[in-house]
């Protein structure tokens, strides 16, 4: 901080435990407030304070929590924009609280566990009494005075937060009540799922668990039913600041996947989330995803980036794969003229696509010398331990970017997504394919797709590699597109 700097401490107020987890803080006052652009930014004419969103929290509130300030005065904006930076760290604040388990559940989760292990009645009796005098201290001291609902006699009226947190602990404890992420991490150690697959539903479960401390809705097992999930997918689009309804049927689908293992383990009767699903709308044919055009792949292929990119746009065009699969390659994936690619979506196995007589030199340059464990693209290495991203996510942002500066982009309004992006690679190989009169199925069989009909698509062993070698030959980049595939870093 500026030694120079005016500092304004402000204390979090309510006395709850989010405040003291928040304690004080401290907000910034810049010595030259005329100036002073820090959290702000202009929309239209008026500024507005914009707060960035730790990245664990995005999926939950987005990149960026944004406030209009309501003015085109640059020095009112600064002295208006801290109670709004205020409000917006607050609520981030009580995004973080949500996503973490209270003390007081892992204590009543600690004695449940003690009082169902208890040898003796005595020792049961014992723990009763502890978990009693624990809930009238999570209590705390009344407030006042109520009127009992059935006697209308005074009984004493206590902290509604703080009888909320000793009813929930009581239950808990005494094993009334059970958290309803409490076999969740057991369930996520068992799935065999790509890890964005996974981060949905670590997403899925914060949101649950969120929406139902909010609503009043103990974030038990036993609390919510059929109408409670109803209720939770219909405010998921306000949850998620308008998130496509698309990817919320995935949070909701992933829910159902968690139920439906707690069924097999017969700690829920049903799956409540079966069955249910937000309307997506149709999308008009012009907004549509698309394959490249010839001119946009020469304009890709022909662009000043790096040789791993060139070496990774190249396989994309000519085998038609999802970018994943092609950054996960290592060597004895490139053996004896055929890729061996891992599952990808809905593939039970490895799948086998000819290499292109046109990547012959970029697989001998990238596999000479190198073991057969080692990495095709080393420049894009394994994420850290625990991340949830795909190997490919930096080699997706990276070409993200490189599309944009040359222009390859095609952007809806009110649409987050480019109508073009690595995938189209695969679009504009299959189109390539078919206009060359290769057979459907065969394709198919190429990028992974499901075949058509019952006797393809469930009984044939699949085409020989001579036919698939065919079909991958008779793609051809464009004939304007520079020969070498050696291209300068």
């Amino acid at each position: 901080m500026n030694e120079n700097s005016n500092v304004l401490k402000f204390q979090s107020v309510g006395g709850s435990a989010l405040g003291t987890k928040l304690g004080t803080q401290e907000v910034v006052l810049g010595r030259s407030a005329g100036n002073d652009k820090r959290y702000l930014e202009q929309h239209g004419n008026k500024w507005r304070v914009v707060v960035s969103v730790p990245r664990e929290l995005q999926d939950i509130l987005g990149t960026k929590l944004k406030k209009s300030l309501g003015t085109d005065s640059l020095s009112v904006a600064n002295r208006m924009k801290w109670g709004a930076v205020a409000e917006l760290k607050q609520k981030i604040a009580e995004a973080q609280d949500k996503t973490t388990s209270a003390p007081h559940i892992e204590i009543a989760l600690e004695m449940a566990k003690l009082l169902k292990d208890a040898s003796t009645p005595e020792r049961q009796h014992e723990i009763e009494e502890g978990i009693d005098i624990t809930g009238d201290m999570l209590r705390g001291s009344e407030v006042g005075e109520e009127p009992d609902p059935e006697t209308g006699e005074p009984q004493p009226r206590y902290n509604p937060e703080s009888e909320r947190r000793a009813g929930e602990f009581i239950r808990i404890a005494k094993g009334l009540a059970t958290p309803i992420d409490l076999s969740h991490n057991k369930y996520l150690d068992q799935l065999t799922v790509k890890p964005r697959t996974k981060a949905d539903d670590i997403r899925s479960m914060k949101l649950l668990k969120g929406w139902m401390q909010d609503n009043g809705v103990g974030p038990f097992l036993e609390t919510i039913d059929s109408k409670t999930a109803v209720r939770f997918m219909d405010a998921l689009p306000e949850l998620t600041n308008g998130l496509s309804p698309v990817t919320l049927n995935k949070y909701i689908r992933r829910l159902s996947r968690y139920w439906q293992w707690l069924q097999k383990r017969s700690e829920v009767d049903q799956d409540i989330w079966k069955g249910l699903s937000l309307s997506v709308p149709v999308t008009p044919y012009d907004e549509v995803e698309r394959a490249f055009t010839d001119d946009e792949v020469i304009t890709l292929l022909n662009g000043d980036t790096s040789q791993a990119m060139h070496d990774l746009m190249r396989i994309g065009a000519l085998t038609g794969c999802r970018i994943d699969p092609i950054v996960c390659l290592k060597v004895k994936d490139c053996q004896d003229g055929v890729f061996i690619f891992k599952p990808q979506k809905k593939e039970k196995r490895e799948r086998s696509c000819p290499i292109h007589s046109d990547l012959e030199q970029i697989i001998k340059r990238r596999c000479e010398g190198k073991k057969l464990e080692d990495d095709v693209f080393p420049e894009w290495p394994l994420p850290k331990k625990n991340s949830q991203r795909e190997r490919s996510f930096k080699a997706s942002q990276q070409f993200t970017d490189y599309r944009r500066k040359l222009g390859v982009d095609e952007v809806i309004p009110g649409k987050r997504r480019s109508l073009v992006n690595f995938h189209s690679f695969r679009r504009w190989f299959i189109t390539q394919a078919e206009r060359a009169d290769q057979p459907e199925h065969i394709i198919a069989a190429v990028v992974g797709h499901k075949r058509p009909g019952m006797t393809l698509g469930r009984y044939s062993a699949g085409p020989k590699l001579e036919q698939a070698r065919r079909c991958v030959e008779a793609v051809h980049l464009p004939e304007t597109l520079i020969t070498s595939v050696d291209c300068a870093i």
